[in-house]
């Protein structure tokens, strides 16, 4: 089987990991604890209704405990969604992320690609969207996947656009899946986010996680919300129910009181973000636009066709992640993660070494 995503650090000595988007900051030490401290109930089942972490949950969003699922992380989510509607079509951005696809398919659905385009900074025209989810006949069962920001371009859509195509989803019948994984590292997270304006799109579910944001990849902890309890019901009764574990659940409710964890993170993501599309840019890089903690370039020399720099960078211990398994890219495009300002110098510092001449 080949290994799909970023994070491949068990095949191969790998020093720096560029390929996967979690937070530079590293995991919080008193999560960590907590974590620890979860040993000692391990010889329990955990919570299958996650009952004190949907309860912090709806706290921190100011939305009803009811509304709450969580799972194995968002992608557990994802396809639970997709099994439990059942979808029979669904429509995802095309370079998006994979799991949403494979989830469709997986449940026997029809997959409508929807092309963002190079020369648009792969920018979504949500007019453009509109238009071809019109072109397609009404009927049940039929779904819209997109990520905000999107990966791996790390493009964001305003609040004001995405409601648009909510309400636009809401009267075709579609139902939207917006996965928010990524917002919480861009400022206008609470401007652009779907969550506080769920109440006027019933059928609309909002996807978060705590793995990037809290460098939690590891403990698998994601959740959804959604004003539809038909559907929140119909995903509880298609899984297995112990979907997070108990240091899963001890690490969320931790992790929401991290105030100054979360404000140190915003501008080391900002400033990194900016340092490190600068120095792409001044080495000759393509490089998109991006609003999240991760960064598309392309590789536009002409030996930048064959993707050797990932090869190169791999034999040096530093993992980019290639994306020409992302549909739209070929192997000149590379996603990496904004890191703090020392590893973001390491990594122009090594590829300007590995383009120079």
């Amino acid at each position: 089987m080949t290994y799909e995503h970023g994070g491949d650090i068990y095949s191969q000595r790998i020093q720096w990991d560029f390929s996967v988007n979690l937070n530079p900051l590293g995991m919080p030490e008193r999560v960590k604890e907590a974590v620890r401290r979860s040993a000692d109930f391990c010889a329990c089942y955990p919570d299958s209704l996650c009952r004190e972490l949907v309860k912090k949950l709806s706290g921190y969003h100011s939305v009803l405990e009811e509304d709450i699922l969580c799972g194995n992380g968002a992608a557990d989510l994802i396809y639970q969604i997709a099994f439990a509607d059942p979808l029979k079509e669904g429509w995802v951005l095309a370079p998006g992320f994979s799991e949403y696809e494979r989830a469709l398919v997986a449940a026997s659905a029809r997959v409508h690609p929807f092309y963002l385009k190079r020369e648009e900074n792969f920018s979504l025209d949500i007019d453009g969207l509109i238009r071809a989810l019109k072109e397609e006949k009404a009927g049940e069962g039929r779904a819209l996947f997109l990520s905000n920001p999107n990966n791996p371009t790390g493009r964001v859509v305003s609040g004001k656009e995405i409601r648009r195509l909510a309400g636009f989803a809401e009267e075709m019948g579609i139902r939207l899946v917006l996965d928010e994984c990524f917002l919480d590292f861009w400022e206008g997270e609470e401007e652009d986010s779907l969550i506080p304006h769920l109440k006027g799109f019933p059928h609309a579910v909002v996807l978060r996680a705590f793995t990037k944001r809290y460098a939690m990849a590891g403990l698998r902890l994601g959740y959804c919300i959604t004003r539809d309890p038909l559907l929140l019901d119909r995903m509880a009764r298609h899984r297995q129910p112990w979907t997070v574990s108990v240091p899963a659940q001890a690490a969320g409710e931790a992790a929401l009181d991290e105030e100054e964890y979360r404000r140190k993170s915003d501008r080391v993501i900002r400033e990194g973000r900016r340092q490190l599309k600068d120095g792409l840019e001044k080495l000759g890089f393509w490089v998109c636009d991006s609003q999240a903690n991760f960064l598309l370039f392309q590789d536009l020399r002409r030996e930048g066709r064959d993707g050797r720099l990932f090869f190169r960078c791999r034999d040096r211990g530093l993992l980019l992640r290639h994306c020409d398994n992302f549909h739209g890219l070929d192997k000149s495009y590379y996603r990496v993660c904004v890191k703090g300002e020392e590893e973001n110098a390491l990594l122009l510092d090594m590829l300007k070494e590995l383009t120079a001449g």
